[in-house]
């Protein structure tokens, strides 16, 4: 086994919604991925993300020879090499996956971003939503709750909706009131569930044009590909979807990971 072969890294993403960990080989190939429900203290999360990883890679957690960490959480792993902005980690994963310049859309479970990534990677401009707009998957959890049915079942519903009740509030609070007011009103669950979808593309949209090559990655886009494909229609461009989009940002920092244990 080569030196390339025998190096483990690992990179952390901790969300508001979940906690993504990923291990990766020397030669950048994922040897293990984990995804845990935010829940209590983030270090427990954190633990418990890391430990799924590294079993599913077959290796020991102190084998790892370099972690990166990015996120909401990100400061309750103080042991972590290097901390890394979301967007740095996102445009890395993208440009990973595509290996040339595009517009990024990051849709996490709180913080919105349109991300114009360059050359190599790097992030040229970084565009977020209005403050009263964040907190996008606990909107979603939020209707699925007054709509009595699991957050994964959402996008079931949305998909059945003839047309999409008006949830036009930017704030999140807002929202959740409009939803509250449909419900009251007899719109049918379904039109609803659309129109939260429609209700965050509009949120993301608002952050600039979206235009050339974009790509959409983020939590969001794997539990609610609903918002995507309203992208698509509001906005007249072609949006694709990273692989994996829950774990991009945990890719990236993976990568940045990587380029720490080849500098040391």
């Amino acid at each position: 086994m080569n030196a390339e072969e025998s190096t483990m890294v690992a990179g952390l993403d901790v969300g508001t919604e979940c906690v993504k960990a990923i291990v990766m080989r020397g030669d950048a190939s994922i040897a293990g991925t984990s995804v845990v429900p935010t829940s209590g203290y983030f270090q427990d999360c954190i633990r418990e993300a890391t430990r799924r990883a590294t079993a599913e890679a077959k290796i020991a957690e102190d084998a790892l020879r370099a972690t990166c960490v990015t996120g909401f959480g990100a400061a309750c792993a103080p042991w972590a090499k290097c901390t890394i902005t979301e967007a740095a980690c996102h445009a890395k994963a993208g440009f990973h996956y595509k290996g040339v310049p595009h517009t990024l859309i990051d849709i996490g479970g709180r913080e919105p971003k349109t991300i114009k990534v360059g050359p190599m990677g790097r992030v040229e401009s970084c565009r977020t939503v209005r403050k009263c707009a964040v907190g996008v998957g606990t909107f979603l959890m939020f209707a699925a709750r007054h709509l009595k049915v699991h957050p994964t079942r959402l996008m079931d519903l949305a998909v059945a909706a003839d047309e999409p009740a008006p949830i036009g509030g930017y704030c999140s609070v807002f929202a959740e009131v409009e939803v509250i007011e449909r419900l009251r009103d007899g719109a049918t669950a379904e039109s609803i569930a659309l129109g939260c979808m429609h209700a965050i593309a509009d949120r993301i949209l608002e952050m600039g044009d979206i235009s050339g090559e974009t790509w959409a990655t983020g939590g969001v886009c794997e539990y609610f590909p609903g918002v995507v494909r309203a992208l698509r229609e509001r906005s007249g461009v072609e949006v694709g979807v990273l692989p994996s989009p829950i774990t991009s940002g945990a890719l990236g920092a993976a990568l940045f990971a990587l380029d720490e244990s080849r500098k040391a």
